[in-house]
Formats: C-alpha cells, structure tokens, sequence
C-alpha cells in the first residue's frame, strides 16, 4: 500500500519535471525564433551571398545612388527643397547630414525587423514632408536652427521608405552591416551630387540677384509643393 503511495508520488514528480522541461524546451525554442526574426528579418539576397566583399559594397553603393538619381525623383525633390531656403552650402550639408543619420538609423532597424511600418503609411509622409520644406521656403526668409531638427525627424520617415526599397534586393547573408552601410553611402553620394547640381546651376549663379526669392525660390518651391501634394494624394487614394 505504502509502495504504491510512494510510487504515485514519485510518478507525479517525474510528470512535473517533464512538464517544466518541456515548457523550458517551448520557452527557449520561443525565444530563438523570435530572435531568428530580427537576425534575419530582412529578405536574403542569394546571388551575393558568396561574392567577395568588394563585389556586395559596389552592388549596394551603386544600389544606394540610382535608388536617388534617377530612380528617387521624391528624395530629389526633397533636397533641392532643402537648398532654396538657404544659400549656404555649409548649412545645407548639414542638413543632408542630420537626414543621413537619421534615414541610416531607421534603416538598419527596419531591415533587422525592430522598426515595422507599411508602405501605405510611410509613403504618403515621406511626400509631406517635401510638401513641408517647400511651403516653409515660401513662409520664412532665412534658414532656422530647428529645421535640422526637423530634417532629422523627416529623415527617420525617409530611411523606412529606403528598408522597403532594399528588402526587394535582399542582403547577403553575413555580409548585414556592410551592405546596409554600403547603400547609405550610395544615397549620400546621390544626396550629394543633387546638392551640387542645385548649388552650380541655380543658387550660386543667381543668389545674389534681387529677384532671387520670387524667381526662383518661390516658383520652384511652389512647383515642388504641387508635385509633392499629388503624391500625397495618389499614395494615400490611389495606392495599393
């Protein structure tokens, strides 16, 4: 009688250690796929997956820079905004810098998962946010401290819109931080070369003009501002 007793107690021990491995075993097994997504969150770029890494920096850094010239028309859009309110191109690389870090920053967090936002939602802001720094070109006289600010929340919204644009390609395998940082550089430079383009065939030919605001400044702000506007439209009607 005792024996038994014994032999009941002792099975219902082994049933609670079995049940507390397995719900460890579920439980550890929850966490490794939960970190398999943010490890590997991204689409998988197969055909680079075993390519030197001279050959995964020159795909992506050329990726980044046809991602703004000729294929980004809204990021274009964007800063050649920025370069009309301020003929300084000192402030306006500061800009492009505070938009880099920022679009790098939301970049990186979106292809490993961590930042999630549809494409519905992020496209149509990204065309406020042209609509918004070409009004603001048209309202103020003189560049304001906060707009940087401003650039680098813009920026943030700029870097989901580069994730969703990157997640068609897909990264290699391994090869995560140095595609991603290879792309950015690619848009930095595609950044750069409309800077330059904006500063050698617009702002430093006529800045110095008295018209310069309400020939240039105002009808090329406003040209953007409409543009910009009818793409917010479309992305949020008209999409999808």
């Amino acid at each position: 009688m005792h024996s038994k007793k014994y032999k009941d107690v002792g099975f219902v021990f082994i049933s609670r250690n079995e049940t507390g491995n397995s719900l460890k075993k579920l439980l550890l097994l929850t966490v490794f796929v939960c970190l398999s997504h943010l490890l590997f969150a991204h689409s998988i770029n197969y055909a680079l997956e075993d390519a030197p890494v001279n050959e995964v920096v020159w795909f992506y850094l050329t990726l980044g820079f046809k991602h703004i010239i000729p294929s980004g028309i809204d990021h274009i859009l964007f800063v050649a905004g920025l370069c009309l309110l301020g003929t300084n191109i000192k402030t306006i690389f500061w800009q492009a810098t505070a938009f880099t870090v920022a679009h790098s920053i939301t970049l990186a967090l979106s292809m490993k998962g961590i930042i999630v936002a549809p494409g519905a939602v992020v496209e149509p802001i990204i065309a406020l946010s042209i609509v918004f720094v070409a009004i603001e070109n048209m309202l103020l006289t003189e560049l304001k401290p906060w707009r940087v600010m401003v650039v680098f929340l813009f920026g943030l919204i700029h870097g989901m819109g580069f994730a969703s644009a990157l997640n068609e390609i897909g990264l290699p395998v391994g090869k995560f931080y140095t595609s991603v940082i290879a792309f950015n550089l690619g848009v930095e430079l595609g950044q750069v070369a409309v800077i330059l383009a904006m500063f050698g065939c617009i702002i430093i030919p006529f800045r110095n003009r008295s018209w310069y605001r309400k020939g240039v400044v105002y009808p090329l702000s406003a040209l953007i501002a409409v543009v910009a506007l009818y793409w917010t439209v479309q992305r949020i009607f008209f999409t999808g």
